[in-house]
């Protein structure tokens, strides 16, 4: 790799911690989390890129960083991606290992007006969340039609009825624990026929969210009070618990854990304050409150579902005195479902005789692991399961024979291999780097000259301006606006998508809900190809669905053989392979600055945007993307906002704390982030130039899904790529690195990489020997049971 160090920068603010926690419990001081970084000195020199050789760069892994202002008095909601406004408190506490920086949007900043008639037209972030609720409510109309209610629990119905029936089973003595270890699984149901798609619409008729009314909101306000809260916490009560609020919280005062970022101990004291000394910690009402806590909180960090044993010992760690009873309590009430042998599990008795008859046969057989999940996600995994059975399964719209002259003319033998994939069957992946997007781009190509109706989608606006470059802007589309119905080809009579082909780039930036929505959403006879680098950081939202499709093995894949072009292509390539080597970089394409601390870190980011790349590399400060480990800190976004604004365009922030020519990353919804330029304030809002394409931010989300946007996070910068990327590395950040952060951190130059190195050999043993966080989901294993190959019988 090869190196050169800057001087120093002119000014810069402190620089920032190593990665944010999921979960906080108040704002937290400017400078916390601040440590000094570790690395060698850096020299003294002319402050431009040279190419002399260094060492190799580093990567800072990112925590759960989400963004935006958490609830008065009520702990601050995970510092959630979308981006909030400096100086924003950071995320301090959390379950178990953060995740890396999943960007989302702040609580009550989806996209929905706090208040207002309606009458404005809606946003892609609010037609897209209507269209989440939408699909939420058919799965759930399709289950209850397809299963029914139990009587085994009033509040339950399906497989999770049935377990409780079980579990009340074992508990009256008719049966063993053991019978249910020993029994056969149940056979899983074909993918079922679909049921009827969404209406048409090209834009979402009804507001996204109706705002509650003057008097739920008073009565809130009056339990709040009461119960010692504070009553600015009134909107995110009603908009998490409904109309109903006031009387759901003074019969269950921990519902108020609804909301994001109240803490259980905070909800303890609303608790005491309103019951008074009914309160106590194995309250089943806590207990089941706490259940859905605990799940909530994981899914920010990926999971679909929780072992048992895990979610037991989180209650353990707040006080429930019989944790056991507490996961019972919740699956009988219908906050929790329980997969696989639950039952077993939750009985807790010894082995008995028969078990012992069975364990030799056991031990020959993989342990079943017990899971708890929430429905909202459940739901999600089951329909998106069925919904890419269903693809798999149906016939194509043509018998495929057309597509061998397309496949011939195809530009690279990989982008031949895919197309001849896609010809035969309804549903493939396909993985690469960079370089590989033109094979999936290529398949559209060929789909649409056979006169199919053919269209590719990817996550973020650069992914779609640069799609646009390959198959034609008619063609390419985000895949939110896709689903929303702000773009694309509209919907067929049925109320599908009307499609022949989608090709999906960008596919692990998919969470399990919004590509539940998204097969829902295609007829049947569509042939869908989900591509993308396996490689970069995963979705912001719960999930792993693509590597959970690749980890099928169900359908066919390709694998691109194209490599990336370049020294920064062949960086990153070492990196996706756990090796971090020296590259050859004779048009400084890659560059090393060593520094010694923090501070250092933010003076020669600075210099580097300011001065250095634009004069060394030709690359403009307007292309020039930093990227660092986190929001917080003291060389996180925040820091290195300020100090990049002081220096390229100070002002008094006269817009809610921006003026123009101000770059700037909005959180238009969870995971996905857009970065442009301050225009103007309107009465709408403030208008901002995102690559030419106009946008406007409405005021009511300016605060909470706004931040400064010359320096990213990982998450918010993946899907998008610029000229020039200077990566920010500070010592303390070594310990959240991780292979995919480095990976796709220095995966978004084009040109060239600066890597403003401070973390020693920190980023070689990630690279190495740090995956990404693993997460538990349930989508393999269901894809496998449905989609059966010779192989696996």
């Amino acid at each position: 790799m090869a190196g050169a160090a800057d001087g120093p920068a002119e000014d810069g603010a402190a620089p920032e911690g190593a990665g944010e926690a999921a979960d906080q419990a108040g704002p937290a001081p400017e400078d916390a989390g601040e440590v000094t970084d570790q690395a060698g000195p850096a020299p003294d020199g002319a402050g431009e890129v040279t190419d002399q050789a260094g060492p190799a760069p580093d990567g800072a892994g990112e925590a759960a960083d989400q963004a935006g202002p958490a609830p008065d008095g009520a702990g601050e909601a995970a510092d959630q991606a979308g981006p909030a406004p400096d100086g924003a408190g950071e995320v301090t506490d959390q379950a178990g290992p953060a995740p890396e920086d999943a960007d989302t949007p702040a609580p009550g900043a989806d996209g929905a007006a706090g208040t207002g008639d309606g009458s404005a037209e809606l946003s892609e972030a609010q037609a897209e969340l209507a269209a989440q609720r939408e699909l939420r409510a058919r799965i759930e109309a399709r289950k209850a039609e397809k299963e029914g209610t139990v009587a085994a629990g009033t509040k339950l119905s399906g497989q999770a009825a049935d377990l409780l029936a079980a579990v009340r089973a074992v508990e009256s003595g008719e049966k063993p624990g053991a019978s249910f270890f020993a029994s056969a699984p149940a056979p899983r149901r074909p993918a079922p026929v679909p049921a009827a798609p969404a209406p048409v619409r090209t834009q979402a008729s009804q507001p996204a969210r109706v705002a509650a009314g003057p008097e739920a909101l008073a009565a809130v306000r009056a339990v709040l009070s009461d119960g010692g809260a504070p009553d600015s916490l009134a909107p995110q009560v009603t908009d998490a618990l409904g109309e109903q609020a006031a009387d759901v919280l003074r019969t269950d005062p921990w519902q108020l854990l609804a909301v994001p970022g109240v803490r259980p101990e905070q909800a303890d004291g609303f608790a005491r304050a309103l019951l008074g000394a009914e309160c106590g910690p194995d309250d089943p009402r806590r207990a089941a409150a706490l259940v859905a806590w605990t799940l909530e909180r994981a899914s920010v960090q990926g999971h679909t579902a929780l072992p048992i044993a895990a979610v037991k010992a989180a209650l353990a760690e707040r006080a429930v005195p019989d944790p056991d009873e507490a996961v019972r309590h919740a699956i009988s009430e219908g906050v929790v479902l329980v997969f696989e042998d639950g039952v077993a599990a939750l009985d807790g008795e010894t082995a008995d005789a028969e078990e012992d008859e069975a364990e030799d046969e056991a031990e020959e057989t993989a342990p079943v692991e017990v899971l708890l999940g929430l429905d909202r996600y459940a739901l999600a995994e089951e329909s998106l399961a069925d919904g890419l059975a269903r693809l798999a399964n149906a016939p194509v719209k043509d018998d495929g024979a057309d597509w061998a002259g397309a496949a011939a003319a195809a530009p690279t033998p990989s982008a031949a291999e895919l197309i001849r994939a896609v010809a035969g069957n309804g549903l493939v992946t396909h993985s690469g780097g960079e370089a590989a997007r033109a094979e999936s781009a290529a398949v559209v190509a060929a789909a649409h000259g056979l006169g199919l109706r053919a269209a590719a989608a990817a996550h973020t606006r650069d992914g779609r301006r640069r799609l646009a470059g390959a198959v034609g802007a008619e063609r390419a589309f985000t895949l939110a606006a896709l689903l929303s119905g702000a773009e694309g080809p509209g919907r067929d009579e049925d109320g599908a998508l009307a499609l022949d082909v989608l090709v999906v780039q960008d596919a692990p930036q998919l969470d399990v809900e919004g590509a539940a929505m998204l097969v829902e959403s295609l007829p049947d006879g569509c042939r869908l190809v989900l591509g993308g680098d396996p490689e970069v950081l995963g979705s912001a939202g719960a999930g792993r669905v693509f590597a959970d499709v690749l980890a099928a093995r169900a359908v066919p894949h390709v694998a691109s053989r194209t490599p990336d072009p370049g020294p920064i292509g062949e960086l990153v390539s070492g990196i996706g392979a756990g090796e971090l080597g020296q590259v050859e970089a004779p048009g400084k394409e890659v560059v090393i600055v060593p520094v010694r601390d923090a501070g250092e870190a933010v003076h020669r980011c600075v210099q580097l945007v300011a001065d250095s790349v634009p004069r060394a590399i030709g690359v403009p400060t307007e292309q020039t993307q930093v990227i660092t480990v986190g929001h917080g800190g003291s060389a996180g976004t925040r820091a290195l906002n300020a100090a990049l604004k002081e220096r390229l365009n100070p002002g008094p922030g006269r817009f809610a704390g921006f003026d123009p020519g101000d770059r700037v990353a909005y959180a238009e919804a969870p995971g996905r982030t857009s970065v442009g330029v301050v225009g103007s304030a309107g009465p709408d809002g403030l208008h901002l130039d995102c690559g030419g394409e106009p946008l406007v931010v409405p005021k009511e989300r300016v605060e909470s899904a706004l931040r400064h946007g010359w320096a990213l996070t990982a998450h918010q910068a993946a899907g998008t790529r610029w000229p020039a990327v200077v990566a920010v590395l500070p010592g303390d950040a070594a310990q959240g690195l991780s292979r995919a952060w480095v990976y796709t951190a220095f995966g978004r130059a084009e040109r060239h990489l600066s890597v403003v190195h401070g973390v020693d050999q920190a980023l070689p043993r990630a690279v190495a020997e740090v995956p990404a966080p693993a997460r538990t989901t349930r989508l393999t294993p269901l894809l496998t049971a449905l989609l059966r190959t010779p192989e696996a019988e």
